[in-house]
């Protein structure tokens, strides 16, 4: 037991070595990114509705999406950027493509 105790930082509650949740989220990376290449523009197109889609569904205010079409060598490279309203948002639409 004085190994845990030992191992926790001054953040952390040596009782249990748990994290206070403001030392991992503290609300400063609420964009997550996507991108992806394609062979088709009309794929990447159904691909933004559909990662769309799912950021509507975790958004409690709207999210920003910004996205880009850049048209490539026999193809299309689709980059998308999701601004959430907070970083837990953010996570759980990471941890939803997964």
């Amino acid at each position: 037991m004085t190994d845990a105790i030992k191992k926790c930082s001054a953040t952390e509650t040596a009782a249990c070595c748990c994290v206070d949740v403001g030392t991992v989220m503290d609300n400063t990376d609420c964009t997550a990114s996507w991108s992806e290449w394609f062979a088709q523009r009309a794929d990447a197109e159904a691909k933004l509705a559909l990662l769309t889609e799912r950021a509507r569904e975790v958004e409690s205010e709207p999210c920003v999406i910004e996205s880009r079409f850049s048209e490539m060598n026999q193809g299309v490279q689709l980059d998308i950027d999701f601004t959430f309203s907070c970083q837990a948002e953010t996570m759980i639409f990471q941890l939803g493509l997964r």
